[in-house]
């Protein structure tokens, strides 16, 4: 009967991290045993809830530990200042699409001026932006945050009216998110230009402005339907009057993508693992909204009312950013544990002499 009842409580001590047990399992697992009634063969609930919670709070101090590392406080800094780039460039072509006509549209097709929310959207996320490269960072975290709560208050209440815009801007709103906490990771100033070089972070600015730029560009000289032949090509969003034109225009956005994209692939490796983390949550979201919701999004756009989500697919829409950075979390450690390990072996291995 000891036995049964002391193999449930080592399962239940399994909770506690390893570092823990390795010094206190066999000590509280024999004050358990001696507080046991005689024929005892489970864990009482008042045991088994104070293990559990014990175990899952020390779990999560451990974690929280793990979020001081350098390599979490370098990539959350590259990382806030990366998508709070993204935003302001994703803002700032919103504006930029109101403002400049797009000749391919008729007058009563084109959209209105810009509000002050267009407005306040890009100055805020400049803001953000510069106020992380110079080393302000509480003013650029409560900046973040309050376009975090902005998008709640203004987005948030058409779930039940406008699902398809509300889902349509999830996207946007979780690279928000992600900008909001990773600068609020404590960090020292000017983290991030000090991660990346100054040189790098201009890279950063240009391949952002241009793509910007380029969108722009390619959609103020669209071919114009005048009722007569024209030479159109287009690719995913893009329209040219000719190939050559076109593939300007992708050799342009490649080069813009890749003055992105190699500051951050020079990165330790480290760092660079920890951004992808960052990064993986609004990802796998975007997935799930062109994969899982496809047949929603079709069925809303052709039956022409409004078809509301259900409890199941707001929980998913909820919960997969959530597990996607706790697996991206666990991998890392994962990963970093077995190469540590693997070291210490190669480590072993050439002190021990020759036999």
């Amino acid at each position: 009967m000891s036995g049964s009842l002391e193999r449930r409580y080592r399962r239940l001590l399994a909770v506690h991290p390893w570092a823990h047990r390795r010094v206190y399992e066999e000590e509280m697992l024999a004050v358990l045993m001696a507080g046991a009634r005689p024929g005892q063969t489970r864990p009482g609930l008042a045991d088994t809830v104070d293990l559990v919670g014990a175990g899952l709070r020390a779990r999560l101090r451990v974690g929280a530990r793990g979020f001081t590392e350098p390599a979490w406080a370098d990539a959350a800094a590259v990382t806030g200042l990366l998508v709070a780039l993204v935003l302001t460039a994703a803002a700032g072509k919103n504006v930029l699409d109101q403002i400049l006509v797009d000749p391919s549209l008729p007058p009563p097709l084109r959209p209105p001026a810009p509000d002050p929310v267009d407005w306040l959207r890009l100055v805020g996320w400049a803001v953000v932006a510069v106020a992380a490269a110079v080393g302000l960072r509480r003013i650029a975290t409560g900046v973040a945050w309050a376009g975090v709560a902005g998008w709640v208050v203004l987005v948030g209440p058409g779930a039940v009216e406008q699902p398809g815009y509300v889902v349509d801007t999830l996207p946007q709103f979780a690279l928000a998110v992600v900008a909001a906490a990773a600068l609020t990771v404590a960090a020292p100033p000017r983290r991030a230009v000090r991660v990346l070089g100054p040189r790098r972070l201009a890279a950063l600015v240009a391949g952002t402005v241009s793509v910007v730029g380029l969108l722009e560009l390619n959609r103020v000289t669209s071919p114009l339907f005048g009722g007569g032949e024209v030479s159109y090509e287009s690719f995913y969003g893009l329209s040219a009057g000719s190939e050559p034109v076109m593939n300007l225009y992708l050799a342009g956005l490649a080069a813009a993508g890749l003055a992105v994209a190699v500051p951050v692939l020079r990165l330790t490796p480290a760092v660079r693992r920890r951004i992808v983390v960052l990064l993986a949550p609004v990802a796998a979201l975007a997935l799930v909204i062109d994969s899982a919701l496809a047949g929603w999004t079709t069925s809303t756009v052709h039956l022409g009312h409004v078809i509301p989500l259900v409890g199941a697919q707001w929980a998913m829409l909820a919960l997969v950013p959530p597990i996607t950075f706790l697996a991206g979390v666990l991998l890392v450690r994962r990963r970093e544990e077995t190469q540590r390990m693997v070291a210490l072996g190669r480590a072993a291995d050439r002190e021990r002499p020759a036999g």
